[in-house]
């Protein structure tokens, strides 16, 4: 379903050590833009939900709900800390290259 490299792994880790309740894994939703695409939002979780996927890799559970599945399918997740870059990153074979509008939105 989704791939998480080392590093994603690792900040994955950190996070969920630092929290300040409980936390079962990483929840991972994903929103339809009618012109950006695909939208990303990724935050802790405490347990499982009805319908999710459960990704476990590298001792994190990823929690992915029924309806952001087909859009993260074969994706790979990436934590950066180049300089203009820190953050989570997504690898999608499934966004779009362009919006649906078709025309640019940057």
């Amino acid at each position: 379903m989704i791939t998480l490299t080392e590093m994603a792994i690792a900040a994955v880790k950190g996070v969920i050590s630092q929290a300040p309740e409980p936390v079962a894994g990483l929840r991972i939703t994903v929103q339809v833009d009618d012109c950006a695409g695909l939208k990303y939002h990724v935050g802790l979780e405490g347990e499982s939900r009805e319908g999710d996927a459960v990704i476990e890799t590298g001792g994190v559970k990823v929690f992915v709900d029924a309806g952001s599945q087909p859009h993260i399918a074969g994706s790979t997740l990436d934590f950066v800390t180049d300089p203009g870059s820190f953050g989570f990153i997504f690898d999608n074979p499934n966004a779009p290259e362009e919006c649906a509008c078709g025309k640019s939105c940057g």
